[in-house]
């Protein structure tokens, strides 16, 4: 009798009797002792993979959060522009990479599952060529950062010193061509706790350097941006020679195979790209929207307070988002059915008219991540990519326009609709997993697997429903 798709055999000897069907997959739960045991498993193993990518997520996140904290002390105007830069520029590159970077993250899940370990690095480095590729596109958006911002009204200071810190971290954003797909690379396998080992070290030297260079050195915002270069190319090389040291089979070297197919990669990386980017970039338009509100240097710092302590709790689930896609894709591929204190007191007001936003926002994001892992797990990128157009772009921008600016609500007005997007985008995603015909899922992976022998697996516009 086969086994369950990554059970271990302490699991299958004690529960194949009454949990394990025919094809080696559980049979429906029909008592509640059978949900248990499913429900008990399940978790474990989505935890032992969840637990590590949350202390790198969180420790990624920390470069940004333990940065906006140095700059902050520089002064109002400096953590303004700092973070304009961070939450436009940069996360309008970041969004994107990520997005692109996704592809790799459903390509070496169903790989992997499907037993093609030499694929793995093939995925890997055509995600490289790709991505590298990408970057050289989106350098001009930070060569003209100034300007650009200037046009969409943010005040000439703010956008001037935000334009200088774009250009300066250009090599943080090539650093995203090397780094995403190892990632991915390593999640498919489970091998995440060595991507929190690197995330915590490169922390530690993260706040190490920005004390030297801000602090000791007086480099102000110039030394921070230089910080986050070492520390993002720090990361991608450990990533990188790991990889080559420790992954011997799933690494065979660099290879020409690796550009080959490239079109059908582009095309599953650009609809990764797309679904992502339109959630990112949704908070990223609030950033914008903010910076034209009267009194900015305010409102865009009380803004990204209110992110940052948004982006921690969101982290944990980012980390589910992604376990979850890498148990889906696995399952898939296997081919059966399965805060700092600020000395302005007009900001600390500012935070607190956003404290209870905020915590609605976190309780979205405890389910949001979690739907957005299955989608990127099989492959249906380009579904969610039309369902975050409509739900984000179409419905809440707008609504958080008319209650920001015609109703006066400012930056509570602009959150909030955001929040409504949310929701609107949280129930359609819940509705297309519930419609979701997984066993039929499974055939289509097999198929194009076995078609194309680990060569092509094309983005799906929607899942299969009953």
């Amino acid at each position: 009798m086969a086994t369950a798709p990554l059970l271990n055999q302490s699991d299958t000897a004690k529960l194949q009797y009454e949990l394990i069907g025919e094809d080696g997959d559980y049979i429906p739960a029909r008592t509640l002792r059978q949900w248990r045991s499913v429900f008990r498993i399940e978790s474990e193993k989505l935890w032992i993979i969840a637990i590590p990518i949350a202390m790198t997520t969180l420790c990624q996140f920390g470069l940004n959060s333990v940065t906006n904290i140095f700059v902050g002390h520089i002064g109002d105007l400096e953590l303004s522009s700092f973070s304009i830069a961070m939450g436009v520029i940069n996360m309008f590159s970041f969004g994107f990479m990520l997005g692109m970077g996704s592809a790799t993250e459903t390509l070496c899940g169903q790989a992997f599952g499907a037993g093609q370990l030499h694929m793995l690095g093939i995925y890997m480095q055509r995600s490289w060529i790709v991505l590298g590729t990408t970057c050289i596109f989106i350098m001009p958006i930070y060569i003209f950062a100034t300007p650009i911002l200037k046009l969409t009204g943010q005040q000439d200071d703010i956008a001037e010193l935000a334009g200088e810190v774009a250009i300066l971290t250009i090599p943080q954003l090539f650093s995203l061509a090397i780094n995403f797909p190892t990632q991915k690379f390593l999640q498919a396998q489970s091998k995440v706790n060595v991507l929190a080992f690197i995330g915590f070290g490169n922390l530690i030297l993260h706040c190490g350097l920005l004390w030297l260079f801000v602090f000791v050195f007086k480099w102000g915002t110039t030394g921070a941006a230089i910080a986050f270069d070492i520390t993002s190319w720090t990361a991608a090389l450990a990533q990188v020679i790991y990889i080559i040291i420790w992954c011997k089979d799933s690494w065979t070297g660099l290879s020409a195979a690796a550009f080959r197919d490239i079109w059908p990669f582009v095309r599953l990386s650009f609809s990764s790209a797309v679904m992502l980017c339109l959630e990112v970039w949704y908070m990223m338009s609030i950033n914008l929207l903010t910076g034209n509100l009267d009194n900015a240097v305010i409102a865009v710092g009380s803004l990204t307070i209110c992110s940052n302590i948004n982006g921690w709790e969101g982290m944990v689930f980012f980390a589910i988002s992604a376990a979850i896609s890498v148990r889906v894709s696995n399952e898939l591929g296997l081919g059966r059915p399965r805060a700092t204190k600020y000395s302005v007191k007009e900001m600390q007001e500012a935070v607190s008219k956003l404290a209870y936003l905020l915590g609605v926002t976190m309780v979205l994001n405890s389910v949001q991540p979690v739907i957005s892992g299955v989608a990127i797990g099989g492959g249906w990128q380009a579904l969610v990519a039309y369902i975050n157009l409509g739900s984000y772009y179409a419905f809440g921008l707008p609504l958080g326009y008319v209650l920001g600016y015609i109703a006066n609500l400012g930056v509570q007005g602009l959150w909030g609709g955001m929040i409504i997007g949310l929701v609107l985008q949280t129930v359609l995603l819940l509705f297309v997993l519930y419609k979701t015909n997984w066993t039929k899922e499974v055939e289509e992976t097999s198929s194009r697997m076995e078609h194309w022998g680990g060569h092509k697996i094309e983005s799906k516009t929607s899942p299969n429903h009953v």
